[in-house]
């Protein structure tokens, strides 16, 4: 075979520095004394490539940052879902409010027995005070998170809103059912309360504001009836201070005597008189019956109530669903829509 053509002899030396070229770059070249410590490890992608797989639509300034970026998009949410928004936002504030109130009032309550060296326990099982703030706490939350997931398109929030209110219900509907139940021992252990407050009327200033208010909304005095103040230790007949054989003012018929302030020795020496006297002054039945009777006589206002607030509370859940939709129609919008170019 004769020599190559010239023109061959110059291309052949290019074509096989190429070929061997393919046949090392897909191999790693080994380490060596003298190479980078990184000149195998692959490189994490730039910061700006993956700031996008750690945005989070649930925090409160991604759709702020999103706007300073100029990144957000320009399609606003329809009329309706706006109406739902405000809805569920102004709805939640309103429920805020009281239940705020409720707190700072039950707070402050517990600060001043604190402040007076009465413990957080008490005669009754569940301190008033303590029921007081925990209900105001529970309320403010929820409803503060459903009105800040409203009003900041939050969709974490409204999800824990969503989930907080079916909790509630469920709640409440045990409640329901055990209280049908257990109608029975719930009677006998509301007869002993009122033992109870009776018993420890002035260890407790909680005690002792709440059965004044029963027994002046009641028209009642006692538990049974108005004998049993003889279980007081201060009000006994056999005791030896100056409220012996007598009664608390909100047992009096007329307690301010028509003046303007209540007169707190009405009841003095009230259960030393014959029963017939007694019945002039204060109210001879006692707060048990007048409770039983008010019940018997109020159960459909009580069930309407009941219901009213089922209504609402499932309402409020419908339009966070909505809303909750509205948002992921939206942000799916947003995923479609072409960026800026």
């Amino acid at each position: 075979m004769g020599p190559l053509p010239r023109y061959l002899a110059v291309v052949m030396p290019k074509s096989h520095c190429h070929s061997k070229n393919q046949d090392t770059a897909g191999r790693e070249h080994p380490l060596t004394r003298n190479s980078p410590p990184t000149a195998n490890i692959p490189r994490p992608a730039p910061w700006e490539n993956q700031k996008g797989s750690w945005d989070c639509r649930c925090c409160p300034g991604a759709k702020r940052q999103a706007w300073r970026e100029g990144q957000a998009s320009s399609l606003p949410l329809s009329t309706g879902s706006n109406c739902v928004k405000y809805l569920i936002f102004l709805s939640n504030f309103l429920f805020s409010l009281p239940s705020l109130l409720a707190l700072a009032a039950g707070l402050w309550g517990l600060t001043v027995k604190r402040s007076q060296g009465i413990g957080w326990g008490g005669p009754v099982p569940t301190d008033p005070m303590l029921m007081l703030v925990l209900g105001g706490l529970v309320v403010s939350v929820v409803s503060l998170s459903g009105c800040l997931g409203a009003f900041c398109e939050n969709s974490c929030l409204l999800h824990w809103y969503c989930g907080a209110v079916l909790f509630c219900l469920a709640l409440e509907a045990l409640a329901g059912v055990l209280m049908v139940t257990f109608w029975k021992p719930l009677q006998d252990s509301l007869k002993y309360t009122l033992h109870a407050a009776i018993i420890h009327y002035w260890d407790d200033p909680d005690l002792h504001f709440l059965l004044d208010q029963v027994q002046l909304g009641l028209q009642c005095c006692g538990a049974v009836s108005y004998q049993d103040w003889q279980q007081n230790l201060y009000f006994n007949c056999s005791s030896p201070g100056v409220q012996a054989c007598s009664l608390p003012a909100s047992c009096c018929i007329n307690p301010q005597e028509d003046g303007a302030v209540v007169n707190t020795q009405c009841g003095f020496g009230a259960l030393h008189l014959d029963q017939n006297v007694a019945g002039q002054v204060v109210f001879l039945q006692g707060c048990w019956p007048a409770l039983q009777e008010w019940l018997r006589g109020n159960t459909g206002a009580i069930g309407d109530c009941a219901v009213a607030v089922v209504m609402i509370q499932g309402t409020e859940l419908l339009l966070a669903a909505c809303l909750l939709r509205a948002l992921a129609v939206h942000k799916a919008a947003e995923d479609i829509e072409p960026g800026p170019v």
